[in-house]
């Protein structure tokens, strides 16, 4: 599975929940969105993780 910013972006929009853990990464290690969205697809998106089938129906 290959990591796509578009995609994220519209997962995020899409899951209340991704919203709240973009915001909250974003502020704890005060990274930029798009850093922040990778950190995210790796640790919730990729090998199995909580929200892999709506990403990859995207």
């Amino acid at each position: 599975m290959q990591y796509s910013k578009v995609k994220m972006e519209q997962l995020v929009k899409n899951e209340p929940e991704l919203t709240k853990r973009l915001k909250q990464v974003m502020k704890e290690f005060e990274m930029e969105k798009s850093f922040a969205l990778k950190a995210i697809y790796h640790s919730e998106v990729k090998d199995g993780g909580k929200y892999q089938k709506a990403y990859q129906e995207l």
